[in-house]
């Protein structure tokens, strides 16, 4: 083999290996670009998935129990549906955010429990307060995964069964104000448009 061919097949040998390189390059560039918080829903504009969950078992407020939750909840009015659960420490974090939100009359607040045991989530209510009009036990998480949660915390505003808002990872009076109030008030705003 002459000099020019080895030296040509020496070139083709490194193809694969800068394609390789150029690749995991191009992975490395799109995944460290963007908030991770900022995962797209697929569910935005469509209606809210079809369920029902029994209530966390023992949670009462005001002498009365506290009821489970189901996709006819959201049907009507805007709605804010918080996925958490009492073994997550950010669920924790913005619980008190939670109860400061349930104040705004103008919405409900509901509360789905995601994967967590009733006598750990009637703990963490019973302990921190509970701001939700109604909370759902989704014991296995396969509402959650048909909400397309994929972790805890997560908040949606959902607008006469439609869900029209998702924010990943918790809430922070920042997030409140420029992400979750926004999202709320363009909802209300939708409502009262003829």
């Amino acid at each position: 083999m002459s000099t020019s061919s080895r030296r040509r097949a020496s070139l083709l040998a490194l193809v694969p290996l800068v394609l390789f390189l150029a690749l995991a390059a191009l992975f490395y560039a799109r995944l460290g670009a963007g908030d991770p918080a900022e995962v797209p829903s697929a569910l935005i504009g469509k209606p809210v998935p079809d369920f029902r969950l029994d209530a966390v078992a023992g949670l009462t407020q005001d002498g009365a129990s506290v009821p489970g939750l189901s996709s006819t909840d959201l049907a009507k009015g805007v709605s804010v549906v918080n996925v958490f659960a009492s073994w997550c420490a950010p669920c924790r974090a913005e619980h008190p955010l939670l109860t400061k939100i349930a104040e705004d009359r103008r919405i409900r607040l509901y509360g789905l429990n995601y994967k967590d045991a009733d006598d750990q989530a009637l703990r963490f209510l019973n302990g921190l307060g509970n701001p939700y009009a109604a909370v759902g036990a989704d014991r296995k998480g396969r509402v959650g995964i048909d909400w397309g949660v994929y972790g805890v915390p997560e908040t949606f505003v959902v607008a006469d069964g439609h869900i029209v808002a998702k924010l990943v990872g918790p809430l922070t009076p920042d997030r409140i104000s420029t992400e979750l109030r926004p999202a709320i008030d363009r909802a209300l705003g939708a409502q009262a448009a003829p």
